[in-house]
């Protein structure tokens, strides 16, 4: 029974997160063990209660998320969670209390263990195993010695320099009482669910947070793998890193990816030494707790600041082909070797000064509100003053059709805006990691539209029943005309959130054509398109020159593709119908707007603002810093079980073992002319492999005779000779064309 109320509250959720994300999209999913224990370990824990909604959707398989006791104990959040198998966690930091008076640290060489207080009260207020904390979380330490209401020892040293800073200032520091917990029953939960076969859960940074960067993982994620083998070493257990990564976790219609990372096995010897208990058992905790993090930091991105992330991101624009879009793991994919590659050379002179260039270009790029994939739109003033009448439109028809279902969901908007942003305010009160408390945002509108939604569409359907009553319609045709209204209202609303959409995206695409038709501003477009081509060969000659120093196999003619093992998001099948229908009858709207769609305002990976993975302030400044990445990710375990880099850019582009189908030549998809008809380009093809191996002026008959004549000459029949004939490459395609050109 339990497990039937967790698929059909899984599937209940599924729709949720289908209206309210525009896209998620899993990468490496295939990794995961379809059988056997499994604990998910995921991070960063961006959006509270939607980032183990978004997991279980995407895993495919049943998952026990350990939560917080202090959310479980609120009434509707605890009886979702407690439908979803979840396990119930007492943490420290939710029964912290403040201590009296100030602690200092007044030998800090001599004696760093021994803390001083003024107006304290330790004996009352501390107990041995308790831990005291500093203001904004900034560093915490056990309890072993308490000698009086002024002194005790601690376990560790405060060893961080705001710590120190803080504890050796003339004015001491605020510290918090965080009471000693035990988990031992916790652990056993989680035992009994692995030696089961099933799985678990956790976001080891402890909570939610809004922060760019992971906050340091806890151990407890360590001691639930090591005590689970310890205690049966035949169980069979697999770790799987999960990264989170959001494009603007808190908006309504954004986008996300999940990834997956390759199964992590507990080795044996530290199993061994978690049995030995003592200076071993937390020796053993620490070697895991550091293989876990740094497989979380290769299936999320690190960048160190905001503004060198808006350089990568505007390199790889510059760098993917232009006529290609990417999915949106592969832009996020793509993002973090980037990043990698950034952080090994950025010293390089090169490097620098390729920045530099990037910069000024997306300096340009604002000034003129422009997007990067706009550049490069061609039109002449007459043309773009069509498109800019079809476009104005296009865009009031869609703000019709979007219109009655803006208006009847107006009401929860408003109130979810309202009731969300009070939350986060009080999520940041509460805490002292947080940076707005925009990690709750997510979870109470979504939270908010499932209590209101229900009642207000009834209303809507009562107020039809009333309307009705002014006809002559009997009591069971006004109910039966109540209840479809109230059956079409979800399909209206779903309807209007895709028009509305698109008329949003249309509108940002409004602004390059004003541009074409002012007069004296194309010579702007056409400094700027200049600036990006020069800029855009500048960038792939010098990957194409420091890449081999990190892959000695980089092959400049291949880019990132999608893997065949990577499947689709898993919809829920209500709202596949809900597509299905909305698709069907928007057949022909889409096909109008499609006629002048050569602005391809639906590029998610080529929006600046869909990009950015971390989270601004009202200002528009980015908050919190993130650790460099590490080229960690590239390591697959070899047939011997030996671990080997992946050195192709094929395979480099790529986490784990995913294979990859056919790459592209960079250049050449940049510079094909987009006016070629593919069956000549075909036909040249062919020719052209026909002369690179001998076989022009052969026809097909002339093949035959051959081939038989061979045959009568010879009592025995050979074979035909091999040839081995390169595959079809965009490299052999453009080869041909310029070859064609030149003879012209």
């Amino acid at each position: 029974m339990a497990l039937q109320i967790y698929d059909f509250v899984s599937f209940f959720f599924t729709i949720l997160l289908d209206i309210f994300f525009r896209e998620i999209r899993p990468r490496g999913a295939h990794k995961i063990p379809q059988k056997g224990p499994v604990i998910f370990v995921a991070a960063p824990h961006a959006n509270q209660f939607v980032d183990p909604l978004v997991l279980m959707r995407e895993c495919g398989r049943r998952v026990s998320f350990l939560a917080a006791k202090k959310s479980m104990d609120r009434k509707w959040i605890g009886m979702m969670a407690r439908s979803m198998n979840a396990i119930p966690v007492e943490r420290p930091q939710d029964l912290a209390k403040a201590g009296s008076g100030i602690i200092k640290l007044l030998d800090r060489y001599g004696d760093p263990l021994r803390i001083t207080g003024l107006g304290t009260k330790f004996t009352k207020e501390l107990m041995v195993g308790d831990q005291i904390s500093l203001p904004k979380d900034v560093a915490s330490s056990a309890v072993v010695e308490i000698i009086s209401d002024t002194e005790l020892i601690v376990k560790k040293e405060f060893k961080e320099l705001k710590a120190l800073e803080l504890l050796t200032s003339a004015d001491g520091s605020k510290y918090k009482c965080m009471p000693h917990m035990d988990q031992t029953n916790v652990y056993k939960t989680v035992f009994e669910r692995l030696n089961a076969g099933h799985c678990v859960g956790i976001f080891p940074e402890g909570g939610s947070h809004d922060r760019a960067e992971m906050l340091p993982l806890k151990a407890g994620v360590t001691i639930m793998a090591l005590g689970a083998l310890a205690a049966n070493p035949s169980l069979d257990l697999k770790i799987v890193t999960c990264g989170m990564n959001y494009f603007h976790p808190h908006r309504f219609r954004s986008r996300a990816v999940v990834e997956f990372g390759e199964p992590l096995t507990v080795p044996p010897e530290l199993v061994e030494m978690y049995k030995k208990g003592g200076a071993e058992k937390r020796e053993a905790c620490g070697k895991l707790l550091d293989t876990i993090y740094e497989a979380l930091r290769g299936v999320t991105l690190n960048a160190p600041d905001y503004e060198t992330l808006m350089v990568i991101q505007a390199a790889r624009r510059l760098y993917k082909p232009t006529h290609r879009k990417l999915q949106i793991s592969q832009v996020v994919e793509l993002n973090r070797r980037f990043v990698a590659g950034y952080m090994h050379f950025k010293d390089n002179p090169k490097v620098i000064e390729a920045k530099d260039k990037v910069m000024h270009y997306n300096t340009q790029l604002r000034y003129h509100g422009l997007r990067d994939h706009q550049v490069n739109i061609k039109t002449t003033r007459r043309h773009a003053i069509g498109l800019l009448i079809s476009r104005v439109i296009q865009m009031i028809f869609l703000t019709c059709l979007a219109l009655p279902g803006t208006l009847m969901n107006l009401p929860i908007a408003i109130v979810a805006r309202v009731i969300s942003n009070k939350k986060a305010k009080e999520a940041l009160a509460a805490s002292t990691v947080k940076i707005a408390g925009r990690d709750v945002l997510a979870t109470w509108k979504l939270l908010v539209a499932l209590g209101l939604m229900p009642a207000l569409y009834f209303s809507y359907s009562v107020l039809v029943f009333i309307f009705c009553g002014r006809y002559d319609l009997s009591f069971k045709s006004r109910l039966l005309i109540a209840w479809a209204a109230w059956a079409c209202i979800p399909f209206v609303t779903y309807a209007s959130i895709r028009f509305g959409e698109q008329g949003i995206d249309i509108f940002k695409s409004i602004r390059p054509l004003f541009l074409s038709i002012i007069p004296g501003e194309e010579s702007t477009i056409d400094d700027l398109r200049k600036a990006r081509a020069e800029l855009r060969k500048t960038i792939t000659n010098l990957i194409n020159e420091l890449a081999p120093e990190i892959y000695p196999d980089f092959d400049s003619k291949r880019i990132l593709d999608p893997s065949p093992n990577d499947r689709p998001s898993r919809s829920a099948s209500g709202t596949n119908l809900a597509q299905t229908i909305f698709n069907t009858a928007a057949q022909p709207l889409n096909q109008w707007l499609g006629k002048d769609g050569r602005f391809e305002w639906e590029r998610a990976e080529d929006s600046d603002a869909d990009d950015v993975f971390f989270f601004l302030n009202p200002a528009g400044a980015i908050q919190g810093r993130s650790r460099a990445s590490s080229w960690g990710g590239g390591w697959t375990p070899a047939a011997d079980g030996s671990r080997s880099r992946n050195r192709s850019r094929t395979s480099s582009f790529t986490s784990g073992q995913i294979q990859l189908g056919e790459g592209f030549k960079l250049e050449a998809l940049t510079e094909l002319p987009r006016d070629k008809p593919f069956a000549e380009v075909t036909r040249r093809l062919s020719v052209s492999r026909k002369q690179r191996f001998g076989l022009e002026g052969m026809t097909r008959d002339e093949g035959d005779q051959k081939h038989h004549g061979s045959a009568t000459s010879s009592p025995v029949p050979s074979s035909p000779p091999q040839v081995s004939t390169p595959p079809i490459t965009v490299q052999n395609m453009d080869d041909t064309i310029d070859a064609k050109s030149k003879d012209e």
